[in-house]
């Protein structure tokens, strides 16, 4: 991408890299220093290095924390994908925090269009950033960084039923402690995306459920 002197790239981090943070929702003023797992960790460091790129490149670049995606040919390793599967057969579904815990789920679709509106807002050089008064998200570097998700979070276990009442059945559940490297609550500020290029996440709960549930039943038919 420097040798071909690519316009802008529009990376994927992750609302991981929070880690400790409590003060919610998380804002890209925050802290991203304390990091609670090596994949949190991993992209802390890709934004670093795409930093790093800009600066000693010019090279414009985009990183977009996402919170929490789901819906059709979502990552298998996932809760919503996880849950959908097990639930269908059968199978004992793990809840971490016995059911305490809040995440900010963001269907796929809302995600595709945030990406594609921050493609086309390239970031600039702003040569009167400094680090002691400027924000953590923009640079004297071509560089930024923004939350995407739905910015209304939602408890674990309502998001279970909303899968159980999709399927028609009753999940069996596994209620057990917090898991190490996992946090209580997720909650995207997305202030900043929206004041460039109007995102607003669309679709709630029940709809991208629906739509997850209906593509799995037909793909593993």
């Amino acid at each position: 991408m420097r040798n071909n002197k690519v316009k802008h790239l529009v990376y994927a981090s992750s609302s991981s890299v929070y880690g400790l943070n409590e003060k919610t929702p998380f804002a890209t003023t925050d802290s991203v220093d304390h990091p609670v797992s090596f994949y949190a960790a991993t992209k802390k460091a890709n934004e670093l290095m795409a930093h790093s790129y800009s600066h000693l490149y010019s090279l414009p670049t985009t990183g977009l924390r996402f919170f929490t995606v789901y819906g059709p040919w979502g990552r298998p390793d996932m809760a919503p994908y996880i849950f959908t599967k097990k639930i269908l057969a059968g199978d004992t579904i793990d809840i971490n925090n016995n059911g305490d815990m809040w995440r900010d789920f963001t269907y796929i679709d809302d995600i595709v269009e945030g990406v594609v509106r921050a493609a086309d807002v390239i970031p600039v050089a702003n040569p009167n950033w400094r680090v002691e008064t400027g924000s953590p998200a923009s640079s004297s570097a071509p560089y930024s960084v923004y939350n995407i998700g739905h910015g209304s979070p939602i408890n674990l276990m309502k998001f279970i039923e909303a899968i159980e009442a999709e399927l028609g059945t009753e999940a069996k559940k596994n209620f057990r402690e917090m898991q190490a490297g996992n946090v209580y609550k997720t909650f995207a500020d997305t202030t900043d995306l929206f004041n460039v290029t109007g995102y607003k996440a669309q679709v709630d709960v029940k709809q991208g459920v629906n739509e997850l549930v209906k593509w799995y039943k037909d793909f593993y038919k």
